[in-house]
C-alpha cells in the first residue's frame, strides 16, 4: 500500500472538535469551508478528494464543515 504521509485528508463533519481530537489533533487542522445544503459540501468533497495528493475516509459524520489537515504519523 503507498504512503499517504504528507497527503492532505479533506472530510466532512457537524462535529469539528470531536473529529478533530478522533484525528489525533493534526496541527494544521483547519475548518476550510462552512456549508448551508448537503449537495454543496459533498460537492466540495468529491472535488478535492480529484486533486493529486488529496485523501478522505468513510469517517464523515454529517456536512456542515469541511475541513483538512496533513496526514503525518501520528495522525489518523
Amino acid at each position: 500500500m503507498k504512503s499517504v504521509d504528507g497527503f492532505k485528508y479533506v472530510g466532512l463533519t457537524d462535529r469539528p472538535s470531536k473529529k478533530r481530537k478522533l484525528h489525533g489533533n493534526p496541527s494544521d487542522w483547519v475548518i476550510r469551508e462552512k456549508f448551508d445544503s448537503e449537495d454543496d459540501a459533498r460537492f466540495w468533497l468529491s472535488t478535492k478528494i480529484k486533486l493529486p495528493g488529496y485523501v478522505s475516509g468513510n469517517d464523515n459524520d454529517g456536512w456542515r464543515y469541511g475541513y483538512m489537515y496533513t496526514i503525518a504519523g501520528d495522525t489518523e
